[in-house]
């Protein structure tokens, strides 16, 4: 039987592991999503002196406002839950876990750095 045809008639991992599955998206949408979207926020609102170093979150910010920042973060998360769910249906290791780790450890420095970035001002 080859490997292919064996990946398909297994379950995909959010189903083995659900509870596994759910804490890695928390981490992720409590650091990338909730905290570095509140402590943007937070730098942007009682500290006007300092800009967002991110071009592309700037550009959404001043076009769209803070909407723009929200919508952008969404977009992000979406796109790399759907990579972690297609790794999951597909047996990928690598793709499942990446996204969640990645968004996690992101937001955790962006959050960490707005957070000094206010303490410093």
């Amino acid at each position: 039987m080859s490997r292919s045809r064996d990946r398909r008639r297994r379950r995909p991992a959010y189903s083995r592991r659900p509870q596994q599955f759910y804490w890695l998206w928390i981490a992720a949408t409590a650091t990338y999503g909730v905290g570095d979207i509140v402590s943007t926020i937070a730098f942007l609102e009682y500290v006007p002196t300092i800009q967002e170093a991110n071009p592309i979150v700037a550009f959404a910010l001043e076009a769209f406002g803070l909407g723009g920042l929200v919508a952008l973060k969404i977009a992000v998360y979406l796109i790399m839950l759907s990579i972690s769910v297609h790794g999951a249906r597909e047996g990928d290791g690598l793709l499942y876990y990446f996204p969640p780790v990645l968004l996690t450890v992101v937001g955790t420095y962006l959050t960490a750095s707005n957070v000094r970035l206010l303490l410093l001002s």
